[in-house]
């Protein structure tokens, strides 16, 4: 009964987060003691951090990670985020129940490991949704048994033509059966937007199977890079955090204007934000 409770408690969080057509932390959330204890380092989220990821891990493995437990790991990851001084700041919610019986595409940038944990807490509770990802996260120690769960489209991203067919080939059929797919079309994993390296991967998709493109931005750099082990860069407690999602769109023609618009929506919001794309140069 108590992990049932537990567990009613988590998704009942979830769909308070999607309640609104937006979602700000509140005030009262503080940072944990022990976390402040800690002395400002990262010490204390990387250690409960890969707590929660065993624990997933662990459910994976006996083939117990499914939709609840998807949407569970994204809360544990939201209030973990917000126990070490995370404030989130969530626009657009509406845009997503715009769609939410109809699969869409969803097309965004990619800052940090922020988003990939907690985009399902905001998405699932809504509708159904699986990721795009690079194939050598399948087989991460611990980490690749739970994204093997998600039944994510993998891709090697070393040749875009293949990418390409992947893509296109899986994702029309996950698309077909009502799943929607989240793109980040900038490769890597990058405080700097730049443009020239978002591709229009997604946009090609979302035309070539005849369904919408919600666009979203996202400032997550709160949660830092690191050089030597990706997942565990910085904790920037000054940076808040920041989702927007678009109107959802139909796509025009090649899709080329549309990309341009995905592209005008991420930079005036990053503008909007006050992003910094070199936080630690301050």
């Amino acid at each position: 009964g108590f992990k049932m409770n537990i567990e009613r408690n988590f998704l009942e969080n979830a769909n308070n987060i999607v309640a609104e057509n937006s979602f700000k932390s509140r005030k009262e959330v503080k940072r944990s003691l022990i976390d402040k204890l800690f002395l400002g380092s990262r010490i204390y989220f990387v250690i409960r951090y890969m707590m929660i990821t065993l624990k997933m891990s662990s459910l994976a493995k006996k083939d117990k990670y499914n939709y609840n437990e998807f949407i569970l790991h994204a809360i544990l990851c939201f209030k973990l985020l917000e126990e070490v001084g995370a404030k989130f700041d969530i626009e657009g919610i509406d845009n997503i129940k715009k769609v939410k019986d109809e699969p869409v595409v969803f097309v965004g940038n990619h800052m940090s490991a922020l988003e990939t944990m907690i985009l399902p807490g905001i998405i699932l509770p809504i509708k159904n949704v699986i990721f795009v990802v690079k194939k050598s996260l399948l087989t991460f120690p611990v980490f690749g048994h739970i994204m093997r769960k998600t039944k994510p489209i993998a891709v090697g991203r070393v040749n875009p033509r293949e990418d390409l067919k992947t893509v296109m080939s899986e994702g029309i059929e996950i698309l077909k059966s009502g799943t929607s797919i989240i793109i980040f079309q900038q490769s890597h994993r990058n405080p700097n937007f730049d443009p020239e390296v978002f591709s229009s991967l997604g946009v090609k998709l979302a035309q070539k199977a005849g369904v919408k493109v919600v666009p979203f931005a996202l400032k997550t750099d709160f949660w830092g890079n690191s050089k030597l082990v990706r997942d565990f860069g910085p904790i920037r407690r000054k940076e808040k955090v920041h989702f927007a999602f678009d109107e959802p769109m139909e796509i025009k023609g090649n899709g080329k204007e549309n990309n341009e618009q995905i592209i005008k929506f991420i930079n005036e919001n990053l503008k909007k934000w006050g992003h910094n794309p070199n936080p630690d140069s301050l």
